[in-house]
């Protein structure tokens, strides 16, 4: 009986607990808003978009106007209210958070923390094609196309996806994939944890992931460094100095050597791929791989199957090559 009894009261407890958690869910309700601006402008613009939570798009259209719709989304949690997240969305949408002064633009900034608070603000942006831009999000994807630039985009948390800037470019996100497209100008790019893809950089790449993929095609010459933690590294048509170490993952490197090349993975293979007539000097090291070459080379030292040292037609720029675990070749 004593144990029945203990097997009703536990039964008891647990409907309780369920009833106060949907309870708990209920008041977790949302509110939403939306307020839509446009702005008349001339010349080149500066323009600073932020939010703390929510995704940011810019494209390109008028070059006389910027156009703002900003979508609000309210968590009302333990502290807010229904009614009260209702009235910060009213206050917001009657008054959003856009500065002008002239050509210098400043969308996202809210002063006062209460209003802020547990407040989500997506931005979809339409803005002239001259526009310097400065983007930051403390968790949410970013997709920013066709502004001349130079831009600077980061996020806590979340995915970039930038193409056709007309110059330099930074790139950060804690945790996501960043992917570039048609860059006319030098990148850095950083990411905690998560590929970087980078396709038509007309200029020098730094870039540096936790664990993730690097890939890169070079259209103009540009110094190259490139880091990950895990993953595998692929550049196409490099010119200029490169520096390419992985963790773990294979190295490809296709391109001129103008500068020295200075590659290393502690795990995986490497191939190079370089002009039929292209003048380097080679310092290969295997570890408990093998080396191979198509290129005529004057040796150096001990040739071995782990280790080389040699010059290519008559010598030009260090390729110094290395990995504890692969296979590498010189193609």
């Amino acid at each position: 009986m004593r144990l029945a009894r203990f097997h009703r009261s536990a039964l008891v407890a647990l409907a309780i607990g369920l009833l106060a958690s949907a309870a708990a869910f209920a008041r977790d309700t949302v509110a939403e808003g939306s307020f839509d601006r446009t702005l008349k402008v001339s010349g080149a613009i500066d323009l600073t978009v932020s939010t703390g939570s929510g995704s940011i798009s810019v494209r390109t259209g008028s070059a006389s106007e910027i156009h703002v719709v900003g979508k609000i989304r309210i968590n009302s949690g333990w502290h807010t209210d229904d009614r009260d997240a209702q009235a910060r969305v009213r206050r917001i949408e009657s008054n959003p958070p856009i500065e002008q002064n002239g050509s210098i633009v400043r969308i996202g900034e809210i002063q006062d923390e209460d209003l802020k608070r547990n407040v989500s603000i997506s931005y979809e942006l339409v803005v002239p094609p001259d526009t310097k831009l400065r983007s930051e999000t403390g968790s949410g994807s970013q997709e920013l196309d066709g502004v001349h630039g130079p831009v600077e985009a980061t996020t806590g948390s979340g995915s970039l996806h930038i193409g056709h800037i007309g110059a330099e470019l930074h790139a950060s996100t804690g945790s996501g994939t960043i992917t570039l497209d048609t860059i006319q100008g030098s990148v850095r790019a950083t990411t905690g944890s998560g590929s970087i893809r980078a396709d038509g950089v007309a200029g020098g790449l730094v870039a540096q992931t936790g664990s993730g993929e690097i890939e890169l095609a070079q259209t103009a010459p540009g110094d190259v460094d490139v880091q990950t933690g895990s993953g595998g590294i692929e550049l196409r048509g490099v010119r200029g100095r490169v520096s390419a170490r992985s963790g773990s993952g294979s190295i490809h490197v296709d391109g001129s050597p103008t500068g020295d090349w200075r590659l290393h993975t502690s795990s995986g293979g490497v191939t190079l791929r370089l002009p039929a007539d292209a003048g380097f000097e080679l310092d290969a090291n295997a570890g408990s791989g093998n080396i191979e070459t198509s290129h005529e080379l004057l040796v150096s030292g001990t040739l071995g199957h782990h280790e080389l040292h040699g010059k290519a037609h008559g010598g030009g720029p260090l390729i110094s090559v290395s990995t504890s675990s692969g296979t590498i070749r010189v193609e």
